[in-house]
C-alpha cells in the first residue's frame, strides 16, 4: 500500500468514511428531486426575471417534447452555444429529458472553432444566442450534422435590459431558424415519455482548451456530475441553508456547470445569472440578490476588487467564495481577504474530472508551503485518490514533485472518438493532469506549474508560479505572467509581463530587483515587460501560450 492509499489527508475529514455514497443515479432525477422538494422555490434569477423549479420543468418537458417530435432521439447531441443566461439551464435539462447529451460550446468559438466543435460531437441540435447564429454559426451549420437550429435571444427572461450588457441590441430572426421560446411554447404542458437515463450514460460534452492540440471532448457521466455537485454541497458548503448560488463562471465551462447549475439542482438553491462578467454589474447584482456562494477565478475576483464604486459590503451576504480555474497567489488570498472580510477557498480540477479533484475544506484556510511559498490547492475530495508520480508512472515519496494524478467517481469515462487520446491521458481510468506538484505528509496537494511550461535556463529549472507568486509580493503588481524565452547563453531564460495596479508606478528593473533579491540566481527574470492586460481565457486563465508566441 503507498502513502497515497493510506490518505493521510483523512484526519482533516475527522471520521468522515472513505467511502461516499451518490445520491441519484442520474442528473435528471436529481434535478427532479429538487423540483418535488418545492416546486414553487425560486429556480433563476436574471436580473428582474425569475423562473420558478416548476418552470424550469414545465420550459424543459416543452423543449424536450419538441426535439423528440423533430426526430431527436436518446443519445443524440444538443449543442449549446449561449451566455449566461436561463435558456442554457433550460437546453441542459430538455436534452437530458429526451435522452440526449448536451454539448457546451463557448461563445467566444469563431467559425473555425464552432465548425470543429459541432463536426466533432456530431450535434443534431443547435442552440445559439440570435447574433451569434448571424456572426458565426450561420456559415458554419450547413457542413455539419445539425438539423436543427433554435436561436434566442439575451433579452429574454427579463425586461430591464441593462445599457452596460445590451446597448443597442436587438432581436435577429435569421433564415432557417427556430425562435426558442416559441418552439417550446408549441410543445408546452406536453410530457415527454420517460427517459432511462444511467450513471454511466454521457450528461454532457465538454471540451478541452485545446493547448496541446486539437480540443477532446471529455464524457462527463451522470455519475460524475451528480457526485462533484455533492462535494460541492458538502465540503465547499456551496448553496447551503437554501442561499443563492452566483454565476460567475461561464455555464459552459466544467465549473460552472457544477459549482453552479448542478449543485443548484442538487441543494436546490436559486441560481443568480447575469449574461456575462462585466464587473461593476456583477457588483449590482451581489448588491441586489445577496447570494451567499460562488466559485470563480481569482483574476475575475480581483477585477471586482479593483472596479470602481467597490466596497466590502458587495460580499457581506457570502458565507463561502472559492476560486478556482487559475492559480492563488498567497499575496492574493490575503489581499482578498483584507478587502472583503472572507476568507477565499481554493479548490482544484479539470474538465476532465468534472470540477474538483481536490478541495480546501470549507472553513480550513490553505496552508503555505514554506519551500516554495506555493498555496495549497486542498486536499483529495472524498473517495479520490491523488497520487505524484514520476515521468514512468511511479508513484512518489509524499514530498517530491512530478505529475498529478487522480483517480475517483469525478474522472471521466473518456475523450468523445478518440480512444488514442483516452489510453495516453487516462491509463486504467486515472487521469494524468499535465500540472506538476507535490503533496505534503498532511495530505495538502500544492502545484508547481503546467508540466509543459517549465523553463529550462542554463540546465536549471524554472517553474513561473514561484516568480509570478514573488511578483505579487510587489504593491504596484496587479497581475503576473512568466514564460521562457530563447537566449543565447542560457538556453532560456525567463521573462515576465506584469500589469500594473490603478495609481501605481514601477519600473521593470525596480521589478527585476525584487525578485533578484527574493530569488536563487538563475531565477529571476532577466526582463520585464510592462502590458496594461494580459491575455486570458473566457474562464480568467493567463494565457502563456500568447506571450511565449510574442
Amino acid at each position: 500500500m503507498s502513502d497515497y492509499d493510506q490518505r493521510p489527508w483523512l484526519a482533516l475529514y475527522g471520521d468522515q468514511p472513505p467511502d461516499y455514497d451518490i445520491e441519484f443515479d442520474d442528473a435528471l432525477s436529481m434535478f427532479r428531486a429538487g423540483v418535488a422538494k418545492d416546486p414553487g422555490a425560486v429556480a433563476l434569477r436574471y436580473f428582474d426575471g425569475v423562473i420558478t423549479r416548476q418552470e424550469l420543468d414545465e420550459l424543459s418537458d416543452g423543449l424536450a417534447a419538441g426535439l423528440l417530435a423533430n426526430g431527436f432521439s436518446p443519445g443524440d447531441r444538443l449543442a449549446v452555444y449561449l451566455q449566461n443566461v436561463p435558456q442554457f439551464v433550460i437546453a441542459m435539462v430538455g436534452a437530458w429529458k429526451a435522452g440526449g447529451v448536451m454539448v457546451s460550446i463557448n461563445p467566444m468559438s469563431r467559425t473555425r472553432e464552432l465548425s470543429y466543435l459541432l463536426k466533432d460531437s456530431g450535434a443534431t441540435v443547435l442552440v445559439s444566442l440570435e447574433a451569434l447564429y448571424e456572426q458565426v454559426a450561420r456559415d458554419v451549420v450547413p457542413d455539419t450534422d445539425v438539423r436543427l437550429v433554435l436561436t434566442t435571444s439575451e433579452l429574454e427572461f427579463q425586461t430591464r435590459n441593462d445599457e452596460r450588457l445590451f446597448a443597442g441590441m436587438e432581436r435577429i430572426r435569421s433564415e432557417g431558424t427556430t425562435d426558442f421560446t416559441e418552439f417550446i411554447d408549441q410543445h408546452r404542458g406536453t410530457a415527454p415519455p420517460p427517459v432511462d437515463l444511467k450513471a454511466d450514460d454521457v450528461a454532457f460534452l465538454t471540451y478541452t482548451s485545446g493547448t496541446t492540440g486539437v480540443p477532446k471532448g471529455a464524457m462527463n457521466t451522470h455519475r460524475n456530475v451528480v457526485f462533484t455537485a455533492q462535494v460541492y454541497r458538502d465540503w465547499v458548503h456551496a448553496g447551503q441553508d437554501g442561499g443563492a448560488i452566483f454565476g460567475i463562471a461561464p455555464l459552459f465551462h466544467i465549473t460552472g456547470l457544477i459549482g453552479h447549475i448542478a449543485v443548484s439542482m442538487l441543494v436546490p438553491a436559486p441560481l443568480i445569472l447575469a449574461y456575462r462578467f462585466e464587473p461593476q454589474v456583477v457588483l449590482d447584482a451581489f448588491a441586489e440578490h445577496r447570494p451567499t456562494f460562488t466559485i470563480g477565478a481569482i483574476t475575475a475576483f480581483n477585477a471586482l476588487l479593483n472596479a470602481p464604486g467597490f466596497t466590502k459590503d458587495h460580499f457581506s451576504s457570502f458565507r463561502s467564495v472559492y476560486s478556482g480555474g487559475a492559480a492563488i497567489s498567497p499575496t492574493a488570498e490575503k489581499g482578498f481577504l483584507a478587502a472583503t472580510g472572507i476568507q477565499v477557498h481554493n479548490a482544484y480540477g479539470l474538465t476532465e474530472t468534472t470540477s474538483p479533484m481536490t478541495v480546501t475544506p470549507f472553513g480550513s484556510p490553505s496552508p503555505v508551503d514554506p519551500t516554495s511559498g506555493a498555496l495549497s490547492v486542498g486536499v483529495p475530495a472524498p473517495s479520490t485518490i491523488v497520487r505524484i508520480q514520476d515521468d514512468e508512472g511511479q508513484d512518489l515519496p509524499l514530498g517530491e514533485i512530478g505529475e498529478i494524478v487522480a483517480d475517483g467517481p469525478q474522472v471521466v469515462a473518456g475523450y468523445w472518438g478518440k480512444p488514442d487520446e483516452t489510453a495516453a491521458n487516462l491509463p486504467g481510468g486515472a487521469l494524468k493532469s499535465g500540472d506538476v506538484g507535490f503533496m505534503n505528509p498532511e495530505g495538502w496537494v500544492f502545484i508547481v506549474d503546467r508540466k509543459k511550461d517549465m523553463i529550462n535556463a542554463s540546465g536549471y529549472k524554472v517553474w513561473p508560479r514561484e516568480v509570478e507568486d514573488v511578483l505579487a509580493e510587489h504593491p504596484a503588481v496587479r497581475e503576473s505572467a512568466v514564460v521562457g524565452v530563447p537566449d543565447e547563453k542560457r538556453g532560456e531564460t525567463v521573462k515576465a509581463f506584469v500589469s500594473v495596479k490603478p495609481g501605481a508606478s514601477v519600473t521593470p528593473e525596480e521589478l527585476i530587483a525584487h525578485c533578484k533579491e527574493r530569488m536563487a540566481a538563475y531565477k529571476y527574470p532577466r526582463s520585464v515587460e510592462l502590458v496594461d492586460e494580459l491575455p486570458k481565457t473566457v474562464t480568467g486563465k493567463i494565457l502563456r501560450r500568447e506571450l511565449r508566441d510574442q
